[in-house]
């Protein structure tokens, strides 16, 4: 038997699930994912895993469905599989102890001291007892009272209870799933209303690409779109670093960089070391990053007050604005301001540490596992994280053409009703310490045509899971920088990826037109809706 193989019957075992029931999802699997076992064996086989309960789905529905016709005649009722009766008659009491179709019992209790370190909700995915059968996770709920506002949220515990064990009523292990309703003035780190995707529907994917980088990233990333669907592929060329266009001025030399703004004098890691450098002295001597490659709380937090809280923070206004003047020069616009962003500043080449210094997180590239996949929810293409991310994880760089604000309103005129245009970045985070720009020192970024999976990154109004920071690395000169992604809480596997464009719904004149947003947020800006994509 292929060595790979049995590693996965292997670890379907210890869930309690015998080789005959993973051997043909696992044929079926293999063939669907061209082969490639990597995806399977991803997050401990959760796809081959959730595969398996989709068959077992299936079976229980057309056992369900046989019933109702026998009903229907006057036949005899069937007697439901063994361990339970079926779902559908199984009663909703909101605390009490009923049979589950799996040998398995669902309580549920409402009860906030059960649990007294507060932890957040998690899925039972591999804690199943030893030697029980294994459970299908508990599908999680949306929050039971959505508009309570007391000071302590409501949560609600959920247990897979073994009946397979036979210890005493009182003795029997469980597994308990907490939910936790956000508080109602903490948005920020709120639970996304929209859920994890369903085996259903992961299962329904098929791999269009194995790697959509096409060997420029030092991890691949795999494109898959829906069996049923007929969406074509995004047109574009994948590019793991920005590239200008043709105007936008950038000048990268260690001449430039003064002796001051490095740290020649480090050695190997300097996040270590008792005394931060002079790399840490923008970020108020203490280094953005923690030895693990994560950000830092206390500068997280922080960043994210700043984007969420504008109004509380310094903005800086142009007395010629060049994004008002590549709309029109002759007669432009008054600033509406611009937000002046906090910074990290990476150790460079001039600096004497080693690559793997804790201060060089986002130069080194993706490390993550992400894919790229078709949100099936009128959004297109999007983002997902293949494993779970830790708050503070650094996800991607979003990568373009550098452009200058005229040329970007130069395009965007030409291409009006022709391509789906992807949203720009304005790289305008430290234009209060630039003074007046000239028109090739305005830049942002546009990554329609050239770019990287970042470019796939969807709207989210508010609550998006990921922030973009402005970070420093080759060049003072901050009219230009690099702009990455971190996470802001953590992050489960297979949940989207998304991030606040920060768009402005009644902003007629921006020169890329307002989409119709589609971001399920219940903070979510475009209160008309009516705008065409």
């Amino acid at each position: 038997m292929n060595p790979r193989a049995a590693k996965a019957l292997s670890a379907m075992g210890k869930l309690g699930i015998s080789p005959e029931t993973v051997k043909p999802v696992l044929k079926n699997l293999f063939k669907l994912y061209n082969r490639n076992w990597e995806l399977i064996e991803d997050d401990n086989y959760r796809t081959l895993a959730d595969a398996i309960f989709e068959v077992q789905e299936e079976k229980l529905t057309a056992e369900k469905k046989e019933v109702r016709i026998n009903e229907g005649s006057g036949a005899s009722f069937k007697k439901p599989p063994s361990g339970g009766v079926p779902e559908d008659q199984v009663s909703s009491t909101t605390s009490g102890v009923q049979k589950g179709s799996s040998g398995t019992r669902i309580v549920e209790s409402s009860s906030a001291s059960a649990n007294p370190t507060n932890e957040p909700r998690c899925f039972a995915t591999d804690e199943a007892p030893s030697g029980s059968k294994r459970k299908k996770p508990v599908q999680e709920n949306r929050f039971a009272d959505e508009g309570n506002s007391s000071a302590q949220p409501k949560r609600r515990a959920l247990r897979l209870v073994d009946e397979s064990d036979d210890s005493d009523e009182g003795n029997r292990k469980a597994i308990v799933l907490w939910e936790k309703q956000p508080e109602e003035n903490s948005p920020i780190f709120a639970i996304p209303t929209s859920p994890i995707p369903k085996a259903s529907e992961k299962a329904s994917y098929k791999i269009k690409k194995n790697d959509i980088t096409n060997g420029t990233e030092k991890i691949k990333i795999s494109l898959v779109g829906q069996t049923s669907s007929n969406e074509d592929l995004p047109r574009f060329v994948y590019s793991p670093e920005n590239t200008i266009y043709e105007s936008a001025y950038l000048h990268i030399s260690l001449a430039r960089i003064a002796d001051d703004d490095c740290c020649s004098d480090c050695i190997g890691d300097c996040v270590s070391s008792s005394i931060p450098c002079a790399c840490a002295r923008d970020t108020g001597g203490e280094f953005a990053y923690t030895q693990d490659g994560l950000l830092c709380e206390k500068f997280l937090d922080a960043c994210i007050s700043m984007k969420v809280s504008e109004e509380k923070h310094y903005k800086f206004y142009c007395q010629d604005c060049p994004f008002e003047r590549a709309k029109s020069a002759h007669m432009p616009e008054k600033c509406k301001g611009h937000l002046s962003r906090k910074f990290i500043k990476e150790c460079w080449r001039k600096c004497g540490c080693n690559m793997q210094c804790a201060n060089r997180v986002v130069q080194r590239g993706i490390t993550r596992k992400l894919q790229v996949f078709l949100t099936g929810n009128d959004k297109g293409w999007g983002l997902r994280a293949l494993e779970e991310l830790p708050k503070g994880a650094f996800v991607c760089e979003y990568i373009g053409e550098i452009l200058t604000n005229i040329e970007l309103y130069e395009r965007n005129q030409k291409n009006i009703g022709r391509d789906k245009h992807v949203y720009p970045v304005l790289l305008d985070a430290d234009w209060a310490t630039e003074g007046v720009l000239k028109d090739e020192e305005a830049l942002c970024l546009d990554a329609t045509y050239f770019g990287n999976v970042a470019r796939f990154i969807n709207h989210r109004c508010f609550d998006g899971n990921l922030l973009d920071i402005p970070v420093q690395v080759e060049t003072p000169d901050r009219h230009y920088y690099h702009v990455a992604f971190f996470t802001k809480r953590k992050v489960e596997a297979l949940e989207e990826l998304t991030w606040d464009y920060l768009i402005d719904f009644n902003d007629e004149s921006h020169p890329v037109e307002a989409f119709e947003c589609r971001c399920g947020s219940k903070y979510c800006r475009d209160v008309k809706g009516k705008r065409k994509v």
